[in-house]
């Protein structure tokens, strides 16, 4: 039987979000650190796109915040995706458990996003074979606007 794309298959909750990116991901061991970025329509579609940040550095630094924030801009603006969700994965060597710079990118780009995005965002992290929910996305399917 053969099975729809992933763009066709809608997410419905954090679970479902979680394993979208082990999909997209796999298999998750990196011997590098980058951040992808994927994003997701209000009916939880994802766009037919995925974009790696690659060269990431161990910390956030204002140039690669503005860079990330431009490549979101460009892809809004160009699919019409609107308020949908901005979904990133954090990917790295090491284990899964979250360190102190995992956390530190968590809250550089919580003070990027929260007022710079329409619509809502979440992070994952991928490492060692796992990803595991770091900013877990809204409840699915409620209408959350950053701001």
């Amino acid at each position: 039987m053969a099975h729809p794309p992933l763009a066709d298959v809608p997410i419905r909750s954090a679970t479902d979000l979680t394993r979208r990116w082990s999909t997209l991901l796999h298999p998750t061991l990196f011997s590098a650190r980058s951040l992808w970025l994927a994003w997701f329509d209000n009916d939880g579609r994802m766009l037919p796109l995925v974009v790696p940040i690659d060269e990431l550095p161990r910390q956030p630094d204002r140039g690669t915040l503005r860079g990330l924030l431009s490549v979101h801009d460009t892809v809004v603006e160009q699919t019409g995706v609107g308020e949908g969700h901005l979904a990133l994965a954090l990917c790295r060597p090491g284990n899964a458990a979250c360190t102190d710079e995992d956390a530190e990118w968590a809250d550089s780009l919580e003070a990027e996003l929260d007022n710079m995005i329409d619509g809502t965002w979440s992070l994952h992290l991928a490492a060692a074979g796992h990803v595991v929910p770091v900013v877990p996305p809204p409840p699915w399917g409620c209408s959350v606007t950053a701001g």
